[in-house]
């Protein structure tokens, strides 16, 4: 146990052989999710997040963590999902990476979101929006993936004005990313927002 920690750790400055497990594994998940083979890929990202747990490699246990999450969700099992996110925002807090942490915590604010828990998911959202806010700069796509979970959770707790917003940043966010689909749908709901209402 203390050798396969010691080789992770030592990886994660020079590449040691177990980083290189662990990488190789998340690596085949990614291409076995791509060629829809879900099983393939939970069972190298279970192994994977092993070898990091017994590691001891916060860093290397969360990418397992949300890639594992992602395939849950993938398949329905949000609940499933549910504590693999919370682990990986936890191992993403000891980790002390500002920009993994909010990627991490959008993700479990989905969640939240989508299993109607807003009170969570919106303070889920506001640490992540605060986090890239926070850094001098932030990656325009992160942000305004974000943001536009953000303004869907205004929309459902009837905060329109908050919703234009976030939308109005988001759109402008992802033109500047060159990301159409995403400034569309943010031009659709501004449009459906601010349409004047029959009373």
């Amino acid at each position: 146990m203390r050798r396969i920690g010691r080789s992770l750790r030592d990886g994660r400055q020079g590449g040691g052989p177990m980083a290189s497990t662990v990488r190789d594994l998340i690596d085949q998940a990614k291409r076995a999710r791509a060629e829809d083979r879900p099983a393939d890929a939970r069972r190298s990202l279970v192994e994977a997040a092993g070898l990091a747990r017994e590691a001891d490699a916060p860093a290397e246990l969360a990418e397992a963590l949300m890639g594992w999450g992602q395939i849950e969700r993938d398949q329905g099992q949000d609940g499933r999902a549910l504590p693999l996110y919370e682990e990986a925002v936890s191992c993403r807090r000891r980790v002390g990476e500002p920009l993994a942490l909010a990627h991490a915590l959008r993700h479990l604010g989905d969640l939240h979101r989508h299993s109607e828990r807003l009170g969570l998911a919106r303070a889920c959202y506001d640490e992540a929006l605060a986090l890239y806010r926070a850094q001098p700069v932030a990656p325009p796509l992160d942000l305004a993936n974000a943001l536009r979970p953000m303004a869907l959770l205004d929309e459902r707790e009837g905060r329109p004005q908050a919703a234009v917003d976030s939308w109005r940043e988001a759109g402008t966010l992802y033109a500047e990313a060159g990301v159409a689909e995403g400034a569309e749908q943010a031009s659709s709901a501004l449009l459906r927002l601010m349409e004047p209402r029959s009373s």
